[in-house]
C-alpha cells in the first residue's frame, strides 16, 4: 500500500509540475499546451515507474533513453520550416524537457524535478521579452 501511494504522488506531482509549463505555453497560445504536456510528463513517469518496479533484473535506463528518444519524435513534428522562419522549435524543447522532468519525477528525484520545471518556466517567461 504505501509503494502504490508514493507511485501515485509520483505521477500526480510529474502531472503537475508538466502541467506547468504546459500551461505556460497554452496561456502564449502554442500548439501544444496544458493537455499535451501533462500527458507526456504523466507518461514519462509511468513508464519510468514501471521500468524501475515492474521488471526487476532489467536496465531501466533502456525504457528512460526510449521515452526521451519518443518524445523527439513528437516535438519533431510540432517544428515547421517557413521560407522566413522555423517555428515550434520551444514547443519541442519543452516537450522534451517535459518528459525528461517526467522521468525524473518518477526516478524520485523530486526536488530535482522542481528545480528544473522552476528553470523551464524561467526560460519561458523570459524569453517572451525576445523574439523567438
Amino acid at each position: 500500500m504505501i509503494i502504490e501511494l508514493e507511485q501515485i504522488i509520483k505521477i500526480v506531482l510529474a502531472f503537475i509540475l508538466s502541467g506547468v509549463v504546459g500551461l505556460e505555453r497554452e496561456v502564449n497560445l502554442k500548439p501544444a499546451g496544458l493537455r499535451t504536456h501533462s500527458l507526456v510528463g504523466l507518461g514519462s513517469a509511468l513508464l519510468t515507474i514501471l521500468s524501475l518496479e515492474a521488471f526487476p533484473g532489467s536496465d531501466p535506463a533502456r525504457i528512460a533513453a526510449a521515452v526521451i528518444v519518443g518524445v523527439g519524435f513528437i516535438g519533431a513534428g510540432t517544428i515547421l520550416k517557413t521560407e522566413e522562419k522555423i517555428v515550434g522549435l520551444t514547443t519541442a524543447a519543452t516537450l522534451w524537457t517535459t518528459s525528461a522532468i517526467g522521468v525524473t519525477v518518477g526516478a524520485g528525484f523530486y526536488i530535482l524535478a522542481i528545480i528544473a520545471t522552476a528553470l523551464t518556466y524561467l526560460s519561458l517567461k523570459l524569453g517572451m521579452f525576445t523574439s523567438d
